[in-house]
């Protein structure tokens, strides 16, 4: 709880812009500021990161949504570090409910990395004509980048702002697929399967939910595999006796 606060998860929004519905995670105000409640926040963050974990352990696919500014970064390094799908840059419509157009696209990304790679994009098109094919894969790149190794829909979705990634909500719920999310103050909890209440703006409060999340995945991985290896040993024993 104390990084928590060092990283000022309590902060939340101006009383104006409150949710009500994020009533019963809020412990009061101060400066026209909410002050959300930690000790509600804890063990919802606590129960999310056993989901994760638990989810790595099955060899599932988390995707991190944070299109933000504040939360750019962040989302990319640590999907990077535990190889998890990562939305960072604008998340395009259809991203998961038309997900066979957007492998299209990725095919397409992939057709001109091979292209710059073996220097062919030079040594067949000109100048201007190799030049528009290097934009157009940056912007495939900016878009999907994050996304190109993922061969099917992901198992999960951890979003660091709900009110902002609304229609990637939208279409994880459409299709099923539970969502993590952390809530702020001024956005509704309601369909996010696993609630984190707290500041979703500042960056040292984003790097704690984002850095938990992909620790957790790493984590749960590794004890899959030791408990596999420990299954392996006790059978290779069995088997001796």
């Amino acid at each position: 709880m104390r990084q928590m606060l060092e990283a000022g998860v309590h902060f939340g929004h101006q009383t104006r812009y409150w949710n009500p519905k994020m009533g019963p995670y809020i412990f009061g105000h101060r400066n026209k500021i909410h002050i959300v409640n930690l000790e509600k926040t804890l063990p919802l963050y606590n129960d999310a990161m056993n989901f994760v974990g638990k989810l790595a352990a099955n060899g599932g696919k988390l995707m991190f949504v944070g299109t933000k500014r504040s939360a750019r970064d962040v989302v990319r390094e640590e999907a990077e570090r535990c190889n998890m799908p990562f939305v960072n840059h604008r998340w395009l419509g259809g991203m998961l409910t038309n997900f066979k157009t957007i492998k299209q696209s990725i095919k397409r990304l992939k057709e001109l990395e091979a292209m710059e790679s073996d220097g062919s994009m030079s040594a067949r098109f000109n100048k201007k004509e190799a030049l528009t094919l290097r934009r157009e894969k940056e912007k495939l790149e900016r878009s999907l980048g994050g996304i190109k190794e993922m061969n099917g829909l992901p198992d999960a979705l951890f979003v660091v702002d709900t009110g902002h990634e609304k229609i990637a909500i939208a279409e994880a719920r459409k299709l099923g697929i539970p969502v993590i999310g952390v809530v702020d103050t001024n956005n509704d909890p309601e369909h996010i399967d696993y609630v984190i209440p707290g500041n979703d703006d500042a960056i040292r409060a984003v790097q704690l939910y984002v850095q938990g999340a992909s620790a957790a995945i790493l984590e749960g991985r590794a004890a899959a595999a030791t408990s596999v290896a420990a299954g392996r040993s006790e059978t290779a024993d069995v088997a001796a006796g």
